[in-house]
């Protein structure tokens, strides 16, 4: 019998959750994904030991700022991650970028030539970027130049269809967050598959998408557990977390496809401009709390890496 995590992999590509190489090596995903979050792991991991002494003694004798440290030591560990993957590395923009669409390109056209000076082509890389209006947009331009992009912090459908009507390449739906405030607010512990908020979210921007031709990648992200893995089983990607995908290799049984674009329901095409995404937005009370909880979050460890930059380089 092969497992779940093997039979996951038969209908969905596996995008690794994690900065960490070891993680990497030993699930051995198409795709990785970093943030600020998971750079500050890798800073902690062993096995970058040697890379990131050496990208801050680089920073140190070119008389580098700390901040421009950690700029390059978040592309340094994304090039060792792509020597490691046949597929994609995600790559993240500043999160107090995200209100910024002129920065929000700069920042990303110089992470594509910081990876294309250590080797890696903006073929391998995609960029992140907060699913903000102005992220929105900055993906729009970057996505006419042929640099492909990521749109995080995704929590509604007003988020997906103007990514989609951007060309983003991928998107990443929060299953787990959007799951976490519908807990909090309705007073429950827990819900069944079929039931959670989050599961029925991607459900739905996967459904809206297939039924309308939209070639842009549906990544279900940020998931509590295998459970709710198992409920997107099909979905084009599935970023997980290490632990959850140890669990989803250890274990056997049966695992049902969950969605198909053969059984997309037809559901028709939703206009949107600027005024009808902010009046969706601000009609969501979750999904414009998470957004802004995220980028406060990420920006939050991003400061938290400049600062231990600082210290080592001091």
């Amino acid at each position: 019998m092969t497992t779940i995590l093997e039979q996951l992999r038969d209908m969905t590509v596996v995008v690794a959750d994690t900065g960490e190489v070891e993680a990497v090596k030993a699930h051995a995903p198409v795709d990785c994904t970093t943030n600020p979050s998971l750079v500050l792991g890798a800073l902690k991991d062993p096995a970058s030991e040697a890379l990131v002494a050496r990208e801050i003694e680089t920073g140190r004798k070119a008389g580098l700022s700390p901040a421009a440290v950690c700029d390059a030591l978040t592309v340094a560990v994304g090039a060792e991650l792509a020597a490691l993957v046949p597929g994609r590395v995600s790559t993240e923009v500043d999160a107090c970028l995200s209100f910024d669409t002129e920065a929000s390109v700069t920042r990303a056209r110089n992470i594509i030539a910081d990876y294309a000076a250590r080797g890696v082509g903006k073929d391998r890389i995609l960029i992140k970027l907060a699913s903000t209006w102005e992220g929105i947009r900055a993906a729009e331009v970057l996505q006419d130049e042929g640099i492909d992009c990521n749109l995080t912090l995704l929590f509604s459908m007003a988020q997906a269809v103007a990514c989609a009507d951007a060309g983003a390449f991928l998107i990443s739906p929060f299953v787990g967050r959007i799951t976490d405030w519908y807990k909090k607010a309705e007073g429950v512990e827990s819900y069944a598959p079929d039931e959670d908020p989050g599961v029925k979210s991607v459900r739905g921007i996967y459904d809206y998408y297939k039924s309308n031709g939209i070639d842009t990648v549906v990544m279900g992200a940020s998931f509590r557990s295998t459970d709710q893995i198992k409920a997107l089983a099909g979905c084009d990607r599935l970023t997980i977390a290490p632990k959850l995908l140890d669990k989803l290799g250890n274990e056997s049984g049966t695992l049902p496809r969950a969605l198909s674009p053969d059984n997309a329901s037809g559901v028709a095409k939703i206009e949107m401009d600027e005024k009808a995404f902010r009046w969706e937005m601000n009609s969501d009370a979750m999904a414009t709390e998470k957004l802004a909880e995220g980028i406060r979050n990420f920006d939050a460890d991003h400061k938290k890496l400049i600062a231990l930059i600082a210290d080592r380089m001091a």
